[in-house]
């Protein structure tokens, strides 16, 4: 059976990527009508942070990959489900310990009495004489005895891995083929702390033979430690799985994704009003491709369609411009109820009088930036003007050199626009647009001359919706009242 797992560690925020992999274990996993669990790698104790574990399974269910056992999280309690458990890594450190007995034992592996400070005096050296930084096995040869002696003398040590260096590595990833390690450039990485926690090393070996995880899916910054973990399954006796390692996320300038450079939390994304299916089907990209021209799945649809063989083995550029045009498709398929329920929030935050407009006026409003709406949170900036008066005009604003408006020009398309508008009674986008291009003709102005002091006049924006839809939706006092403050400044 295929289990596949993600294994977070509650030290921060969850990372875009770190949805990109749960996406694909989670897919593979059905796919093939297979597991998929949440194992917590909570050993570090050090840096482990209130509360997001939470975070942690509540993206994970706002995402829909909901794990079929191991950690989860229901009604605000975290609990545990499965028979492979316990699934949080700090209440399995008996069976580290049983299991790095074996290594001992078998001279796999080895007590190091090293200071921190005698390390980096070493470390320092190795760099200095242009050496890699790897351990110089000082403590290798040490005898039992001594080894007895020092333990109960109470010196603090770590325990770790013997790498065998006359060795060459070989295995096969499932995304990037045959890989190739030389054993005698590996360094004898550190099994466990001197607090008695194992580091990730030991933890995933033990954890995913006793958990059957095949494949084990996790990024590519984890490709260097795969020969050492290959060698632990074979000190242990166990059977090696299978690896995927997916590529880097990368900025557009393609270093390393990072929030320097903009939001990598998946929270500060839902936060923003990004739609779920918008984030999965952006993300389900992020490394994968369907092998056609199709670009919006649902997640069914997704579950047919993934495959690892498809995984590419380049970085993948996390493209803000592709997400947004994402998310604005999905929006674009919300009915106008549905949008309007899901940026109300957005407009009370920003102290919008809501409750003073009746749901007509909200619903006629919104349906005017419904198709330029990127994600929820810019709809305050997109519509502040249907809920305040804009309250001072600048040349720039009202003037337009490309289409010839000047000063004279825009007053004297205000001055005409409120003459008409007076006198009309239908305020329906059909009609304003009927006798206001009548209007453009009756004064020998061009649509441009008329329109865009108009626009600017009822908005105080250079981009907004039509003029039509705008006096459609403020009405007629509204709008000629703020036709004529323009006038008055300008």
């Amino acid at each position: 059976m295929i289990r596949t797992r993600l294994a977070p560690s509650p030290t921060g925020y969850f990372h875009i990527g770190t949805l990109r992999t749960a996406l694909y274990c989670y897919l593979l996993a059905k796919k093939n009508k297979g597991k998929f669990f949440l194992r917590l790698e909570d050993t570090d104790q050090k840096r482990s942070i209130d509360g997001a574990l939470e975070n942690i399974l509540n993206t994970l269910d706002w995402a829909g990959i909901n794990p079929d056992e191991g950690v989860m999280y229901k009604n605000g309690v975290v609990s545990e489900a499965g028979e492979m458990g316990p699934y949080t890594q700090s209440k399995r450190i008996p069976i580290y310990h049983k299991y790095i007995k074996q290594l001992l034992d078998k001279g796999n592996a080895y007590h190091c009495f090293c200071s921190p400070e005698r390390l980096a005096k070493m470390r320092e050296e190795q760099i200095k004489n242009k050496r890699p930084p790897m351990y110089d096995r000082k403590c290798l040869h040490l005898s039992e005895d001594e080894v007895r002696k020092a333990i109960e003398s109470g010196e603090p040590y770590v325990i770790r891995q013997k790498i065998p260096r006359d060795t060459v590595l070989e295995f096969e990833d499932l995304i990037r083929g045959k890989v190739k390690f030389d054993c005698s450039i590996l360094d004898d990485q550190v099994l466990v702390k001197s607090d008695g926690f194992p580091t990730y090393h030991l933890a995933h070996v033990v954890d995913d033979h006793l958990m059957k995880t095949n494949p084990v899916i996790r990024g590519e910054e984890w490709l260097p430690s795969t020969p050492k973990h290959i060698l632990l399954f074979n000190a242990f006796g166990f059977k090696v799985p299978e690896y995927a390692h997916l590529p880097l996320l990368l900025n557009k300038d393609k270093s390393k994704l990072s929030k320097r450079q903009g939001d990598v939390a998946v929270e500060d994304y839902i936060k923003k009003g990004y739609l779920r299916d918008a984030i999965i089907n952006f993300v389900v990209f992020l490394g994968w491709n369907p092998g056609t021209e199709q670009e919006i799945f649902n997640i069914e649809e997704l579950i047919d369609e993934f495959s690892l063989d498809r995984v590419h083995k380049g970085g993948a550029v996390f493209d803000i411009d592709k997400l947004n045009w994402f998310n604005g498709s999905y929006i674009r398929k919300l009915s106008i109820e549905e949008f309007v329920s899901r940026i109300k929030p957005y407009l009370l935050d920003a102290g919008f009088p809501l409750d003073d407009y009746p749901d007509g006026y909200m619903l006629k409003a919104s349906k005017t930036v419904q198709e330029r709406v990127k994600y929820f949170a810019e709809v305050p900036d997109l519509m502040w003007f249907y809920f305040n008066t804009p309250k001072e005009y600048d040349g720039s604003l009202i003037l337009n050199e490309r289409m010839k408006v000047t000063i004279d020009i825009a007053k004297k398309a205000l001055e005409e626009s409120v003459k008409l508008l007076y006198g009309i009674n239908d305020f329906s986008e059909e009609n304003l647009k009927e006798v206001l291009v009548n209007l453009v003709k009756d004064i020998g102005l061009k649509n441009g001359q008329v329109f865009w002091p108009m626009r600017a006049a009822l908005t105080g924006e250079k981009f907004s919706p039509g003029v039509f839809e705008v006096i459609s939706v403020l009405g007629k006092e509204e709008s000629i009242k703020r036709l004529k403050k323009c006038l008055e400044i300008i």
